[in-house]
């Protein structure tokens, strides 16, 4: 059987690491890929860098680059405030960054096919997505057209395929398979701060540690790490 090779976009969060130790335990060899994209802080960075030691990743790449140039979002832009009033219905909030995704998505299949890699992991998750536009399984479904029309393995019949096993479920069944996988949940950042400790303020700390205290984890909550 030939090995494949999946390239994870590795944040440094919770579901990416999920969405790359998943398919390690299918078997694929796991190629993981983090952004230095001029957001507020390198924690997450940091913690993307220790996770790909940790998981025993078959490499690791960190590309640069600057989206704080032209801003858009409170998290490359430090002059705009972080919301902390919890997720608005039928909001996109500030912490969306423009063009996030499909920047990041295009840069790995670049490096998907110059690897010969199979497919693309991503943490995207649609049940606590904040509104995010390009965290839908539309933008999802669209891309993966793209993704097969620009490359010469697609147009060979051999697309890459953009994977995200964690689109449709519940945070707290995230939480329950990184336990599951052994995953250093303790390790990974989600924050929006770049403080010492995680704010327990922002979205993405409240969608953490509301998840985490359901499954009775409490002691994995941002006051807890």
């Amino acid at each position: 059987m030939i090995e494949q090779t999946t390239i994870a976009l590795l944040s440094g969060g919770i579901d990416s690491a999920t969405a790359a130790c998943i398919a390690m335990e299918a078997g694929q060899k796991v190629i993981g890929l983090s952004f230095d994209y001029g957001q507020r802080h390198l924690k997450e960075l940091q913690a993307a860098a220790d996770l790909a030691k940790n998981l025993n990743l078959e490499d690791h790449i960190t590309i640069k680059i600057d989206l704080s140039s032209w801003g858009g979002s409170s998290l490359t832009d430090t002059s705009q405030a972080i919301p902390t009033k919890g997720i608005q219905k039928n909001t996109i909030p500030n912490t969306y960054v423009p063009g996030r995704n499909t920047i990041f998505v295009a840069i790995g299949l670049s490096l998907a096919e110059a690897r010969g890699a199979n497919r693309i992991a991503l943490g995207i998750n649609a049940m606590d997505y904040s509104g995010y536009p390009d965290c839908r399984p539309d933008y999802l479904k669209a891309y993966q057209e793209l993704a097969n029309l620009s490359s010469r393995v697609g147009r060979e019949g051999n697309g890459i395929k953009l994977w995200a096993p964690l689109l449709d479920w519940e945070k707290t069944k995230i939480f329950e398979e990184a336990l599951r996988l052994k995953i250093p949940i303790e390790k990974t950042w989600s924050c929006y701060q770049g403080e010492s400790k995680p704010c327990g303020r922002c979205d993405s700390c409240r969608i953490r540690d509301k998840a985490l205290k359901e499954i009775g984890r409490e002691d994995l909550c941002s006051q807890n790490i």
